[in-house]
């Protein structure tokens, strides 16, 4: 068959390759897996230790729930890295309860379903003010124009940082995340050697001068200022742990990168949808779907921009015939359970009006679910608004190019074209 937002119809890439997605996630190699190797071996390429890739929805779904079985207190990566650079590096999605639980309590109070939905208006003028520039212009790259900018723009009013800070911090979390691609970084990882960074987020020279801008966060706060929501990851959890400074400095990296990216791809997948389907731009115009988060969860399925997590295993066990030994690296591949037809109908389409749609973007059922979700779907949700509110067509002109990472999967480039009302 052929699968659509994908231009590779290989059924035996190299998932451990920082290659694999450059044509599109490898969709026909995860319905080989699930179809013949559920719980498959891979070599890494760079010589670190392999790893075993977990790729049908039921087993994703139950495994991403065994925190006890599956740690992440050492790493959420594939990439090995020593104890010394783990403990440098870690924020609190890389620890286990309690420690986990109890930091996360702290910045979920800012990201709950309720107090993101106060921010429909902010989330409303900015994506106006940016559909302005970028309607005007007739033809643009609507990465670039949209969905590069929202989500940092939105993040910025919510961390409490200056909005003309924006785009730098954008540049700055890019490198980091997408220390992959060149297009993002002079410092690729496979690339040129970047041990002297190794103790540095994404082993990326970025981390430092984020670390700065963090730091000049830490003596605000510590002079008494309220800053965003930032003074809530600095008060003691319940069991009185207190965020350090380095710790701190972690988180704020996570935030800027991993705050920004996923929900970009969702956006930028939205917009690819839309631009070759004119159908879902007029299904979207006539109201004929349930609603508008339904609608976003299933456009965030279909880009499912984090492409799995890493989880190591705390004793031995089996699945499916295979024997997975204590410290082995275990994969969650979240993307391939997005597209198992036995969990999804029709999983390689867009169904605006689907019944159920059981979707593992989040992280959904585990401890680690994204904190970030609701704000995703919102910003998701209020594009499509605004892209049916004003346009009467838009298509794609030229290539879309992809991001050079087997862990974040989206487009970077999408030249379209658009009509307004």
């Amino acid at each position: 068959m052929q699968y659509p937002f994908s231009r590779s119809q290989d059924a035996h890439v190299d998932l451990s390759s920082l290659d694999a997605f450059n044509d599109g996630a490898p969709f026909a190699t995860f319905a080989r897996l699930r179809r013949e190797d559920p719980l498959a071996w891979s070599e890494m390429l760079n010589g670190d230790k392999g790893f075993w890739s977990v790729t049908r929805h039921a087993d994703l779904l139950a495994l991403n729930r065994q925190a006890d079985l599956l740690s992440s207190a050492k790493g959420i990566r594939m990439e090995d890295q020593t104890a010394e650079e783990f403990e440098a590096r870690k924020t609190f999605q890389e620890t286990d309860a309690p420690h986990h639980r109890g930091f996360r309590a702290l910045v979920a109070k800012a990201f709950a379903k309720s107090t993101v939905a106060t921010f429909e208006d902010q989330i409303r003028a900015i994506v106006t003010e940016l559909l302005d520039v970028a309607l005007d212009e007739g033809e643009f790259d609507a990465v670039d124009r949209i969905a590069r900018r929202l989500p940092m723009q939105m993040l910025a009013q919510i961390m409490g940082v200056p909005q003309a800070d924006g785009p730098w911090l954008v540049e700055k979390g890019d490198a980091l995340i997408s220390n992959s691609d060149p297009d993002y970084t002079d410092f690729v990882v496979d690339q040129v050697n970047t041990d002297a960074y190794r103790m540095l987020p994404f082993r990326s020279p970025a981390a430092m001068e984020l670390f700065d801008y963090a730091n000049d966060l830490l003596d605000r706060m510590d002079a008494g200022e309220q800053i965003g929501v930032l003074n809530l990851v600095r008060e003691p959890t319940s069991s009185g742990e207190r965020m350090s400074r380095d710790e701190f400095r972690n988180f704020f990296c996570l935030l800027v990168a991993a705050g920004n990216d996923t929900t970009r791809y969702s956006i930028s997948a939205t917009i690819h949808a839309l631009a070759n389907n004119p159908a879902l731009l007029t299904q979207l115009q006539q109201g004929a779907f349930h609603s508008w988060e339904a609608a976003a969860d299933e456009m965030i399925r279909y880009a499912s921009p984090t492409t799995h997590f890493r989880r190591t295993a705390t004793r031995d066990f089996e699945l499916h015939g295979r024997q997975v030994k204590a410290g082995d690296k275990v994969l969650l591949w979240f993307i391939s359970g997005n597209r198992d037809e036995n969990a999804i109908d029709r999983p390689y389409e867009i169904d605006l009006m689907r019944e159920r749609n059981p979707f593992l973007s989040f992280g959904q059922g585990g401890p680690h679910i994204c904190l970030g979700m609701w704000l995703a779907k919102l910003e998701v949700a209020i594009v499509m608004q605004e892209l049916a509110k004003r346009l009467t067509a838009i298509e794609q002109v030229a290539d879309h190019s992809y991001l050079r990472s087997n862990f974040i999967h989206g487009i970077k480039h999408l030249p379209v074209r658009v009509r307004a009302r």
